[in-house]
C-alpha cells in the first residue's frame, strides 16, 4: 500500500450494508485536509491514505442493473457529487479552456465527435443520462464539466474535474455521467492508451517496475496534476490545427503516458505494459476470453495458457477486474448480446444462442437480473429512447 499506510477493516452490520456504505462514502467525500481514498470488497471496508480528494471506491452489493441505481442514493452522495471542491487557480484556469476547448469542438452539442487527433473522443451530454453498461478499453478518461460514477465488480469510482480514470485492461463496467448543480452539461474527454507503447517507454525510459508484484485493479482514479493536464491541452488544442497533428500528436501523446507512468499510481500502469508481471498475464487471459467468450469456460485452461496455477490465477483475476472469470464472461456476454439485439435487430433467442446459452430461460433471468428488464422489453425501451437510433443506444462513453 503506497506510503505504508495502515488499513481497517470495517464490518457493517448485514441489514443496513447498502446503506451504510453509502454513509461512509458521504463521509469520506468530504473536503479533508488529509485525502482519503475508500477501496472493498464484498462486506469488508478498507479505508487508505492517498492522494485522491473526492475521488472514491467503495464497495457495493447491489447488483449492476441499469434501473436502480439512481434510488440507491443518498442526499449526501448527490451533494458531494453537485459540489466540487474548488481546484488551484492554475488548474483552474485549465480547466477553463478545457471546457472551451471541448465546447468548440462538439459545437455545444450533445454526442460523441472523433478528433483529428487518433484515439482522441471528446463528449458533450446536456441532458441527465441512464446508466449504460460498456466494456471500458486501456484509455485515459478526463472530466472537463460534471461528474461521472463507474461501477465495476464489487467497486464503485466516482471522479470529476479534480480527477483522472486510467483503464488498462478490458472491463465490463456500467457507467453514468452527471450534470453540474447549475445543469451545465457533462463535458469530458477519452484518449485511448496503446499499451505496446506504453512498454516501449519503460524500455527507453528505464523506469522501475518489479515483474513478480502483485496485480492491482485495471481501472483507477488519481488526482489530476498540471503535469498531466498541460499535455492533454496542447494535444486537444492540435484538433483546431490539424496541419501540426501527423507529427506533434504522437510525441503529445508520448508525453502524457509517461506522466501517467510516474505520477501517482503509474506504477499500477506499469505493471500491466511489464513482460510476464501477473497482471499483464492477466490482460493476456482476459483478451483470450473476449474472444472466445461464447465457449464453455475452463478455468484451469486458462490458467494453463498463462502459466499460473488455478488458485493463483483466481487471486490475481479478481484483484484486477474486481470479479470471477466466471462473472466476467457472464457479463461479457450479456453485453454482446445485447449490443446484437440493438444493433443488428436478431432476436432474442437467436442473441442468447450466438452468445454461448443453451438456455433461453437462464439468459432471460440472468438479462433482466443486469439490466433491470427482460431482453424484448429492455431492447424496446432503449429503441424508443434512441429515436430507433440503435447505434447510438448501443454505444456508451466508458471512460
Amino acid at each position: 500500500m503506497p506510503g505504508g499506510a495502515s488499513v481497517k477493516s470495517i464490518r457493517p452490520r448485514a441489514p443496513a450494508r447498502r446503506a451504510r456504505s453509502c454513509k461512509v462514502f458521504a463521509y469520506f467525500s468530504r473536503p479533508r485536509s488529509r485525502p482519503v481514498q475508500i477501496r472493498g470488497s464484498g462486506a469488508k471496508l478498507q479505508t487508505t491514505r492517498s492522494s485522491t480528494v473526492r475521488a472514491a471506491v467503495i464497495p457495493t452489493a447491489i447488483p449492476p442493473r441499469e434501473a436502480p441505481y439512481m434510488s440507491d442514493e443518498t442526499p449526501e452522495i448527490a451533494a458531494a457529487l453537485a459540489q466540487p471542491m474548488p481546484l488551484e487557480p492554475e488548474l483552474d484556469e485549465a480547466r477553463k479552456e478545457l471546457v472551451a476547448l471541448i465546447n468548440r469542438i462538439t459545437g455545444g452539442r450533445d454526442g460523441t465527435v472523433e478528433t483529428p487527433v487518433a484515439g482522441l473522443q471528446v463528449y458533450c451530454i446536456s441532458k441527465p443520462d441512464r446508466p449504460k453498461h460498456a466494456f471500458a478499453t486501456p484509455a485515459l478518461g478526463l472530466i472537463a464539466q460534471g461528474s461521472k460514477r463507474i461501477i465495476m465488480g464489487d467497486d464503485i469510482y466516482v471522479y470529476d474535474p479534480m480527477h483522472y480514470l486510467v483503464t488498462s485492461v478490458d472491463l465490463p463496467v456500467c457507467g453514468q455521467v452527471r450534470l453540474t448543480s447549475d445543469n451545465e452539461p457533462y463535458l469530458g474527454l477519452r484518449l485511448e492508451l496503446a499499451l505496446d507503447e506504453i512498454g516501449e517507454l519503460i524500455g527507453d525510459e528505464k523506469l522501475p517496475a518489479k515483474a513478480n508484484a502483485p496485480a492491482s485493479r485495471g481501472m483507477y482514479v488519481n488526482r489530476i496534476a498540471m503535469p498531466v493536464l498541460e499535455p492533454v491541452l496542447r494535444l486537444l488544442r492540435l484538433v483546431e490545427n490539424p496541419e501540426d497533428v501527423p507529427i506533434m500528436a504522437p510525441l503529445i501523446k508520448r508525453e502524457i503516458m509517461y506522466r501517467l507512468l510516474v505520477n501517482g499510481e503509474g506504477a499500477r500502469l506499469r505493471q500491466i505494459a511489464l513482460q510476464d508481471s501477473h497482471t499483464q498475464r492477466i490482460a493476456k487471459a482476459i483478451s483470450a476470453l473476449r474472444i472466445n467468450y461464447a465457449q464453455s469456460l475452463r478455468v484451469e485452461d486458462m490458467a494453463r495458457a498463462v502459466h499460473m496455477s488455478v488458485s493463483s490465477f483466481h487471486h490475481h483475476f479478481k484483484a484486477v477486474t474486481a470479479m470471477s472469470p466466471l462473472q466476467y464472461q457472464k457479463q461479457l456476454r450479456l453485453q454482446e448480446a445485447r449490443r446484437q439485439m440493438l444493433v443488428t435487430g436478431i432476436d432474442v433467442a437467436s442473441a442468447a444462442h450466438s452468445v454461448g446459452y443453451e438456455s433461453p430461460s437462464q439468459f432471460a433471468r440472468e438479462y433482466g437480473r443486469m439490466f433491470g428488464a427482460p431482453p424484448l422489453r429492455d431492447k424496446q425501451r432503449w429503441l424508443s429512447e434512441a429515436g430507433n437510433d440503435a447505434m447510438g443506444a448501443a454505444s456508451m462513453e466508458a471512460a
